[in-house]
């Protein structure tokens, strides 16, 4: 998002192979021989199977065996067979291997040994809709007996709400799949139990009007069986007043979190609770996914899944350990969404580094669609994530380098993102805050694009700065044009007037806020205008400095298009403060935008003094 990016650090060893996972595409499963160990051990050894999602075209599975005997076991293996059509993808804690539809999972190193009473699980995606059927363990009956045990059957598709009345809403739904059969299913009404019904539909009556209800729906096997509950549909029954808008409307109120930010700033998840930030948010990017050889890939995988957080920077005060399946920012962001259940997060994907990696990634935008999704839903962290978001700059025009895509390759990029992630799953974009004829917003479709994106955060900060050393002084982020503004058309209103000029809907844009500065030195008068002889001096770049230190070391001077700036000596800076972002915030409302996003959290307050003032602003 900054014209420059910070260093990034790279990947450290990794902590042993017990921190490890195992990944084989289906292709290069062959199998495998190698003699069982005896059924007098196996019976003692039981092995169930779950199916833990169901995304319509393929799921994951995971088996969990337990040593139930009263010695441990030093090995183990499960074998299962599967439908003509249903086969492993990909399978971690376990190298899976087969024979046409006979299935093998043996023991990874670190997890083989089972003590008495204990139990290990390892998972895989799939595709097809079959469940296994016929398993072994170690060569003896999963169940412990002397026939393959019976497995739980899969979760049912999510339901579809239709004939919505005041007081009634019919559901229909797929169905599961179980090796011995589906006898039922249980109907549940924001999670209880309302009906059990033999077929794949069922009419809730007896409902209030204008309500707000969730509906899942679980099957159950003939011995009985539960399986997993199946995605939940939201219905709001007719009348009791005015139906209210759908969730695509609420306010925005997004910030992003780089992963670089644990290093020198010390700024952690844990952070956004103690500063009583996460009370005020609705959603957080978190940067930077890279964008290389077409694809989608992780961008600091130390900070992202195997960084170790202590106790005293953990969200939830306990401290990682070492044989943890997930560490990092990525499992602290998990504990942060259990505390604050309503905040969605995003995963970002290019910034000012690695925008160059588009330009590939269009040329097959539904393979470059395919390998985010895989990333971002890899089951790990899928739970993490609420969506992807795009940071391209810019299409089809210049950032660190230059693009020549065409004008159609980020629309193209974008329907082939909706087309993977589905309506369910939000799909944004950081965009180009150039309005002026000619510049970057037409340079490419953003408005073709539009009808694809849940919104765009258009980047309304980095007009001027001293890349321009010798100045004019400007403030990086003016609201609105004013006299002698350096370049006309570069500030707010006229880059969101450019995008409703387009046909873009107010409801899917953003203004972005800056929680820095940025400066030059050299320079005598106050008022904007100035000349210069270089960039200021900053913590970790020149011409650029946070907002909590700033606020301090030069206070604000005066203001000008609805931003303040600050001559302290011989430096010269500007930035937003609260005052200005509650202006920013009331421009916004009165221009009926979706909301507000800031790059980012490590330039506020410990206090949050800059997010509290744009969630009170936008309230």
């Amino acid at each position: 998002m900054q014209p420059t990016d910070l260093a990034r650090k790279r990947l450290r060893h990794r902590l042993g192979a017990a921190l490890a996972t195992l990944v084989l595409p289906a292709a290069a499963l062959v199998s495998l021989a190698g003699p069982s160990q005896a059924a007098t051990t196996a019976s003692q050894v039981t092995a169930t199977y779950t199916k833990t999602q169901d995304w319509g075209t393929g799921f994951e599975g995971k088996w969990t065996i337990k040593n139930g005997g009263s010695t441990s076991i030093s090995s183990w293996s499960v074998e299962w067979d599967f439908p003509s059509g249903t086969k492993v993808t990909s399978a971690w804690d376990a190298t899976v291997t087969n024979s046409a539809d006979h299935w093998t999972a043996k023991n990874a190193s670190y997890n083989g040994t089972i003590a008495p009473g204990a139990s290990v699980s390892f998972g895989f995606n799939g595709s097809g809709s079959g469940a296994p059927s016929g398993c072994l363990i170690n060569g003896a009956s999963c169940d412990g007996g002397d026939v393959p045990g019976d497995s739980a059957p899969s979760a049912p598709g999510t339901p579809t709400a239709s004939d919505i009345t005041d007081t009634s809403v019919k559901l229909s739904w797929a169905a599961a799949t179980d090796d011995h059969g589906v006898k039922n299913y249980d109907v549940l009404r924001d999670g209880t139990k309302v009906a059990t019904v033999t077929g794949t539909t069922y009419s809730d009556t007896g409902l209030t009007a204008g309500t707000d209800y969730s509906y899942t729906v679980q099957a159950r096997d003939t011995a009985d069986q539960t399986g997993p509950v199946s995605g939940a549909v939201k219905v709001h029954t007719t009348g009791g007043g005015t139906t209210p808008p759908p969730p695509s409307g609420d306010t925005v109120k997004m910030g992003y979190f780089t992963d670089w930010g644990v290093y020198g700033r010390k700024y952690f998840p844990k952070n956004i609770v103690t500063s009583g930030s996460a009370a005020k948010l609705t959603h957080i990017n978190y940067a930077f996914g890279n964008v290389t050889n077409g694809q989608c890939a992780m961008g600091d995988s130390y900070a992202d899944t195997d960084m170790a957080y202590t106790a005293d920077n953990s969200v939830s005060g306990v401290a990682d350990t070492w044989d943890q399946p997930l560490r990092g920012a990525f499992n602290q962001l998990r504990e942060l969404k259990a505390k604050y259940p309503n905040i969605k997060i995003l995963w970002s994907f290019g910034g000012w580094t690695w925008s160059g990696g588009f330009g590939q990634a269009a040329q097959n935008p539904a393979a470059f669609a395919d390998s985010c999704y895989k990333l971002v839903e890899d089951p790990r962290w899928a739970d993490v994530f609420d969506g992807i978001d795009i940071d391209w700059e810019y299409p089809n025009s210049c950032g660190k380098s230059c693009d020549t895509s065409g004008p159609e390759a980020f629309k193209n990029v974008m329907a082939a993102l909706r087309a993977k992630f589905g309506q369910d799953k939000l799909v944004t974009a950081a965009v180009t805050a150039d309005g002026t004829s000619g510049g970057k917003l037409d340079a490419a479709d953003y408005a073709g694009a539009a009808q694809y994106v849940n919104w765009y955060n258009v980047m309304t900060y980095d007009f001027f700065g001293a890349w321009a050393k010798t100045g004019p002084t400007a403030p990086h982020s003016p609201l609105t044009s004013y006299n002698g503004i350096p370049t006309a058309g570069w500030d707010t209103a006229d880059a969101i007037a450019a995008y409703k000029a387009k046909g873009i809907p107010a409801s899917k844009l953003l203004i972005g806020i800056g929680f820095y500065g940025r400066g030059w030195t050299g320079v005598t008068q106050d008022a904007p205008g100035g000349t210069a002889t270089g960039p200021a001096a900053g913590t970790y770049e020149q011409g650029i400095e946070d907002y909590k230190v700033l606020k301090t070391k030069c206070p604000v001077t005066g203001t000008v298009a609805g931003t303040a700036y600050a001559h302290c000596g011989s430096d010269w800076w500007s930035y937003d403060t609260p005052s200005t972002i509650a202006g920013k915030m009331s421009w916004a409302r009165n221009q009926n935008l979706r909301g507000a996003f800031f790059w980012e959290f490590s330039g506020d307050t410990p206090n949050g003094e800059l997010v509290s003032a744009i969630n009170s602003g936008l309230s």
